[in-house]
């Protein structure tokens, strides 16, 4: 590692860790991370291939799928390409503006990607709730404003955090115990007041994740309400299964989140290596495994994988 001379109050570059504690076994660890972003890469590409070209996916279920794929696959590329170069290369070092950077991007398509989850709740909503005005009111030109918004906010809520953390005099260490530049994780290097970083990075948490979470349980309670007031098992048993990938895709995002946003605060009862673990996965799982669970829960995505396996068996 390299020192931390003290008496600058802007480091040039920031030293990642890694995963703490378990740097002996870094080049293990990278398997199972590799392995993900390649399914991520691969999966992501599919989804939007397969919906390009098939002309009865091009809906707006579809569209807010295609700019899920697209956020899944810039935010895994903006934690996993630097963590496996740690891994692999030892490469630890990174500068002061990369690292701001970094943070603005990691957290931006964490809060887009909870922005589309929303937008999707909306849209399970209109097509179950009000099926009849469904094409009048998620419109091409609605989608695309519902993206900017999304994007807008994003970027919004975000990037007061490496404005402010730039702002700080870091002159404790510049060894960030992280495999990414994590805003609190950066922000506790610093040797200044930072609370103002703390209670903005917590408001900024709490306006994405508990509004965009509540608004998807108010669309779904509604969802429910009209699903059990359907009168045959069957026409219930098809709108619970158009709803059940995008239930599954919620849990898989906000339950780690949830998590790791506790152990920040609570993180003396949690060891370091399991939070960052923790951190990693919760970021990486969801562009990891959205792919697959919309490819297994949707019959039109499904059919079109299985039919390009099947012509490359008969290739065979």
């Amino acid at each position: 590692m390299l020192p931390f001379n003290t008496t600058n109050v802007k480091p040039s570059t920031f030293i990642l860790i890694g995963i703490p504690n378990l740097e002996a076994f870094h080049s293990w660890i990278s398997v199972p991370f590799c392995s993900m972003y390649i399914v991520t890469l691969v999966g992501n590409w599919t989804i939007l291939a397969i919906i390009k070209s098939e002309q009865s996916l091009h809906s707006p279920m579809y569209y807010f799928l295609c700019i899920l794929a697209f956020i899944d696959l810039f935010l895994s590329s903006s934690i996993t390409l630097k963590m496996l170069s740690i891994f692999w290369f030892n490469s630890r070092e990174i500068t002061f503006e990369a690292c701001l950077m970094q943070m603005f991007f990691v957290h931006t398509f964490s809060a887009m990607e909870s922005g589309v989850l929303l937008a999707m709740a909306f849209d399970r909503y209109i097509a179950i709730c009000d099926p009849l005005r469904y094409v009048s009111v998620l419109t091409n030109p609605v989608i695309v404003k519902m993206g900017l918004v999304i994007a807008i906010r994003g970027t919004l809520v975000v990037i007061p955090c490496p404005v402010l953390a730039k702002r700080l005099s870091y002159c404790r260490t510049n060894v960030i115990s992280h495999s990414y530049c994590d805003h609190m994780a950066v922000v506790k290097l610093s040797c200044t007041d930072t609370s103002i970083n703390s209670a903005y990075g917590l408001t900024a948490a709490l306006s994405v994740i508990v509004l965009d979470i509540f608004f998807i349980t108010v669309s779904y309670v509604m969802i429910l309400r009209a699903v059990l007031g359907l009168p045959s098992k069957a026409a219930r048993h098809k709108a619970f299964s158009t709803c059940s990938a995008h239930i599954c895709v919620i849990l898989l995002f906000y339950s780690p989140g949830i998590y790791s946003g506790f152990s920040y605060r609570y993180g003396h009862i949690v060891a370091p290596q399991v939070h960052i673990l923790f951190s990693n996965l919760y970021l990486l799982l969801p562009p990891t495994l959205n792919p697959i669970v919309y490819g297994i829960k949707t019959k039109q995505i499904r059919v079109k994988v299985l039919n390009i396996f099947s012509q490359k068996k008969d290739y065979v």
